[in-house]
């Protein structure tokens, strides 16, 4: 993402228009084979035994949500945060970390690489995070994080390593950028309710930094031929559900591009065995919330929003409030039918959130009671938007 604070505006105003056409601000550590999660019935993490004492599939709730990118402002709340001893990220995700918590399974987007150890820290346009973020993503709950975006290079091959070893001190596995060839081989393979799910990630470039020299494997640019191939491996690795996190579309604009639209429709579309190769998409990048939509019967977020981020400014300069705007989906997976039938969406939800760049909180529009006149219009907006293409026909709710 190339956006940027309103703290910033005067000065880099000419520096923003020219750097638009980039795109903006954003694999596992574990041996092959491991998984993680929170097994158990879904929306509950309690477990159920088949009869003579084996575990039976119960399928589970997914949650995702969008675009974590911290701003200078918002490291400068999470050092208030914390007394100005560190930095403390976990007041920030309070509010969503109810739904986070009691999911199943939870992704996240880590956009930024993290710098190292007591600092410095920069926000926009070359980011390096606090690594505490990593410790609050998985105290707030989640499981796994995407880590491909146009900003997994800003501080090169280091930045990427310290950004995965700090995931991995804090129990979060990741997709999307690795340190080895290994590990970037192998899928992220964790389990819920039963079910192994494979989380896959690509981003649609680096912002012009070139892949690190004799590691062409480090970030995973999106290609539709590579998101198959590697849906179908991890299918053969043992996957009963594969989901794939994309950095990709148009930054402030809130309907998907042709892009989006294509590559959805070629991605849901490719089979095998008779059933889908991707179970899920969810996308990343646009800075706004983006539309809901099930193709080919298979649901694809085309665009989360920010979850975390500063007062965002867009491509004309000016203060956009929907750059703090973005949703949570959850989607409740059941166990296939058949043998060797697909692991089925039963419930669809969004969750309207905003990031209270004030106060610097997530809040969660959908569980909030008496909302001011400002929260009901942001939560509306979002739900227009999410609802754009339909997707209430198909049953997506909104969820508390």
């Amino acid at each position: 993402m190339t956006s940027r604070t309103r703290s910033a505006e005067a000065a880099a105003l000419a520096a923003l228009l020219l750097a638009a056409a980039t795109g903006c601000a954003g694999g596992s550590g574990a041996t092959p084979g491991a998984t993680t999660g929170r097994t158990g019935t879904a929306g509950t993490g309690a477990p159920s035994a088949a009869p003579g004492g084996a575990s039976a599939p119960t399928g589970f709730t997914l949650v995702a949500s969008g675009d974590v990118l911290p701003h200078d402002s918002v490291i400068q709340r999470a050092a208030e945060d914390a007394d100005e001893a560190g930095y403390d990220f976990g007041p920030m995700l309070a509010g969503a970390k109810p739904v986070v918590s009691r999911a199943d399974l939870a992704i996240c987007h880590m956009e930024t690489v993290y710098g190292e150890e007591g600092g410095p820290y920069t926000g926009y346009p070359a980011f390096k995070s606090p690594p505490e973020i990593a410790a609050a993503l998985g105290a707030t709950g989640y499981d796994s994080c995407s880590t491909a975006s146009n900003h997994t290079l800003d501080d090169g091959p280091a930045g990427l390593r310290r950004t995965l070893d700090a995931l991995d001190k804090a129990g979060v596995r990741h997709a999307g950028s690795a340190r080895t060839a290994e590990e970037a081989a192998r899928p992220t393979l964790l389990e819920a309710g039963g079910a192994k799910i494979a989380q896959l990630a690509y981003t649609y470039d680096t912002n012009g930094y070139p892949l690190p020299e004799g590691q062409p494997w480090a970030v995973k640019l999106l290609d539709e031929n590579k998101v198959i191939a590697d849906a179908r491996a991890a299918r053969a690795a043992g996957a009963d559900v594969v989901v794939v996190s994309v950095h990709w579309g148009t930054e402030w604009q809130t309907e998907p591009d042709g892009r989006q639209l294509s590559l959805g429709r070629a991605l849901t579309a490719s089979r095998s065995g008779g059933r889908p190769d991707i179970d899920l998409i969810i996308g990343t990048h646009a800075h706004v919330p983006q539309a809901y939509e099930k193709v080919n019967g298979t649901w694809i977020v085309y665009g989360m929003g920010d979850q975390i981020a500063g007062d965002m400014i867009n491509h004309e300069g000016s203060y956009d409030p929907r750059g703090n705007m973005s949703s949570i989906g959850r989607f409740t997976f059941a166990p296939p039918r058949t043998a060797g039938g697909r692991w089925e969406v039963t419930r669809a939800e969004f969750l309207p959130q905003w990031f209270d760049t004030a106060h610097g909180r997530v809040v969660n529009l959908a569980a909030a009671e008496g909302l001011d006149a400002h929260e009901a219009g942001i939560r509306d907006t979002i739900r227009q938007v999410v609802l754009g293409r339909g997707a209430a026909g198909d049953g997506l709710v909104m969820g508390k």
